[in-house]
């Protein structure tokens, strides 16, 4: 029987062949990868969910939580309370998914902390794809382990903060911005947009960093000519811009009396609370600028500033574990792609996350001061450079023992699976790091790449030590790390003998080493580089060990664990007053007569603790900082003669402002017996009722 000739495949139709491999799982995947992610992704739950029920609440933004949960005024402009007449100091679309979750659930901590959780595990799986469709799965996986055990980013995801968010959509952006160079097509670079424009509605300006790196990456490596590559840069930096002032913009537009008052301006300006309080103030000496209020130790923390920012007692050990890891991959990942096509994939993802370190890592030494969870933002970069480049030192590594035989031994012919690159096309480096059909086009539909040069081919034999000298390295700045403190010092020998496991087993492979012994020399090495910082992680499990709620980091570090040496603080979640404020809600409530707020209160320190135990209108005077002009003394005594108002609680731990004197002489003090307690401390409660 004549067999028919097969039909070969038009240009348009290679391309949906091109296409479809892209998204389906290639039959020659490792078969370790699918169960390896999943326990990955396991391990990231756990540890991101482990007692969520006693979730670091932060006390500023939970009460906010509670609040928008229950008004949709409150909702949309991030009202602190829920009548909504100030707003936070941040744009609210980071507690957007908080908000709807104790709406669906209820006012439980662990309601209020469960997205965060899911935002954590979402970004681990996300790198984890980003970096498969870019350096392979050995890569892939390395990278979602450095993120998962990296100390900031378990405290953070545990917590109420605007970070987690951040951190996911900047990933995705980079996820975007990495198809939109390898396709040609400007549908990705339009999304890389939209990605970096919602995740300026999570933390505002820093959003935008990212945004200089993603455009000189874009020109330098997208095919297409010059001019062309810049229209649609401008056309991605376009959509970027209209997603990111979207909020600001209807905030602008919409009548003061229909809006809460703006926290952290002086002028109730949108734009002052974005490039002005938590935008300019932060560069600048005068904290008052562009309309902005003064911020305070609670707003502006002092000491992680300067350029050992990242490798300071108390920031090195939540985020920098694979820092001089990260920059040897950057510096090598570059310089060894020299030659290459413009357009080389290799060289554009390591300019990619390199530039993002870079980048944050200046901002982060010349601004005012930082908390530690900031640094969380970078924890993907470091990861996926941790990847790529020990990927990318493996390759060179095998590369130097390939083909190496004893005399009179013969070369074992391997049968080539159909699926496979042509024969020689396999000695690419970004082949060897993994190439994947389910995310890039088949390579035989893509233009030729320019031959590997003679004096990079030659200078693979010398390359070949990168790897244990990488794995020695991480490990021995592992022990710098932890030295100051010693926290987990048992684990030390631990890391000491993995790492000369790894370092010994690699550097005296010969001919006849077993391809186990070299598999399982390097699972030592990357075991002891893991090891130190997945303890620093774990122990963020444990209060004692977790920071501060409007603070989280991971260890014995920080000024919440200075003070509290020996026993953790006590949390106060949603829905669990204290015994004081408690109280203090059953009197106020008992002899409420109509009044729209509960009562006035001095700044958000002595407002918090009763949003949170209960969703009620409470008028926030003087916002986060206490000094914001909100409301004025006029204000507040119309409000008392129009009996919306009744009581006012003051406190001596914040400024005082002509609210708070108007109280003072207007307003009557009530004694602490009245609602059952012996003293109210630092807290004074006025009855501003008219006088009868």
């Amino acid at each position: 029987m004549t067999a028919i000739p097969a039909v070969q495949p038009t240009g348009a139709r290679r391309g949906r062949q091109a296409a479809n491999r892209r998204f389906r799982r290639p039959e020659d995947a490792p078969r370790w990868e699918r169960p390896a992610l999943a326990t990955v992704l396991a391990v990231a739950t756990l540890l991101y969910s482990w007692g969520i029920g006693h979730a670091a609440l932060h006390p500023f933004y939970g009460a906010a939580i509670r609040s928008m949960a229950g008004s949709w005024r409150a909702f949309f402009f991030g009202g602190l309370d829920a009548g909504g007449s100030i707003s936070i100091d941040k744009l609210p679309g980071a507690f957007w998914p908080d908000a709807v979750s104790v709406w669906l659930f209820g006012p439980h901590t662990w309601a209020a902390a469960l997205p965060q959780v899911v935002e954590g595990v979402l970004t681990v799986w996300l790198l984890h794809r980003i970096v498969r469709a870019w350096a392979g799965p050995f890569a892939a996986l390395i990278a979602a382990l450095a993120l998962t055990v990296t100390p900031v980013t378990v405290a953070l995801n545990r917590a109420t903060i605007p970070d987690t968010t951040l951190t996911l959509l900047l990933v995705a952006a980079a996820g975007a911005l990495q198809k939109a160079v390898r396709t040609e097509r400007l549908l990705p670079l339009i999304t890389c947009g939209i990605w970096v424009g919602l995740a300026f509605q999570a933390k505002m300006l820093q959003a935008w960093l990212v945004l200089p790196v993603f455009a000189a990456v874009y020109q330098l490596g997208a095919p297409r000519a010059p001019l062309k590559r810049a229209l649609r840069l401008l056309l991605g930096g376009a959509v970027a811009l209209a997603v990111s002032c979207f909020w600001i913009l209807i905030a602008w537009a919409t009548p003061a009396a229909h809006r809460p008052y703006l926290d952290g301006t002086s002028d109730n300006n949108p734009f002052a609370l974005v490039f002005g309080y938590n935008g300019l103030s932060r560069f600048s000496s005068d904290s008052t600028a562009f309309g902005a209020v003064a911020g305070t130790a609670a707003s502006r923390t002092t000491g992680n500033t300067g350029w050992d920012m990242l490798i300071n007692d108390t920031v090195g050990p939540q985020v920098a574990w694979f820092l001089p890891l990260a920059v040897l991959a950057t510096v090598l990942g570059v310089a060894r792609r020299a030659g290459r096509p413009r357009t080389d994939l290799t060289r554009t993802g390591f300019l990619i996350w390199g530039g993002w370190l870079a980048v944050h890592t200046v901002v982060f030494s010349v601004s005012n001061g930082n908390h530690a969870y900031y640094t969380a933002v970078i924890a993907p970069a470091l990861a996926a450079l941790a990847g790529g480049g020990l990927a990318l030192f493996r390759s060179e590594y095998e590369a130097k023992y390939e083909g190496e035989l004893e005399p009179g031994d013969k070369p074992k012919q391997e049968p080539r699976n159909a699926q496979e690159p042509e024969p020689g096309y396999e000695q690419e480096t970004w082949y060897q790091l993994g190439w994947d059909p389910r995310y890039d086009p088949d390579p035989r539909d893509e233009p030729e790449q320019e031959a590997e040069p003679a004096a990079e081919h030659a200078a693979t034999g010398r390359r070949h030590l990168t790897l244990p000298a990488a794995i020695a390295l991480t490990a021995a700045w592992a022990l710098v790390l932890d030295w100051p403190t010693r926290f987990v010092s048992w684990l030390l020998p631990v890391a000491v003998m993995l790492a000369l496991c790894g370092v010994v087993g690699l550097w005296s492979r010969g001919p006849r080493t077993s391809p186990r012994m070299v598999h399982a020399a390097l699972a030592a090495g990357i075991a002891a580089t893991l090891v130190v910082p997945a303890g620093w992680a774990v122990s963020g499990l444990d209060p004692l060990y977790a920071g501060a709620t409007a603070s989280p980091m991971a260890g014995p570090v920080g000024k919440s664990y200075s003070e509290h040496p020996h026993h953790a603080p006590r949390r106060r979640g949603l829905d669990r007053p204290s015994t004081r404020d408690a109280a203090l809600l059953d009197y106020l409530t008992t002899h409420r007569h109509g009044e729209k707020y509960l009562l006035a209160a001095q700044a958000a320190y002595t407002a918090e603790p009763l949003l949170r135990a209960k969703s009620e209108p409470i008028l926030v005077m003087g916002g986060f900082t206490g000094s914001t002009p909100f409301p004025t003394a006029q204000q507040l005594g119309s409000l008392v003669t129009a009996h919306q108002l009744r009581y006012a609680l003051l406190t001596t731990e914040r400024p005082t402002t002509p609210a708070t004197t108007w109280v003072k002489s207007h307003c009557t003090r009530i004694r602490p017996t009245a609602y059952g307690l012996r003293t109210d401390g630092s807290f004074t409660l006025y009855d501003c009722a008219p006088q009868r």
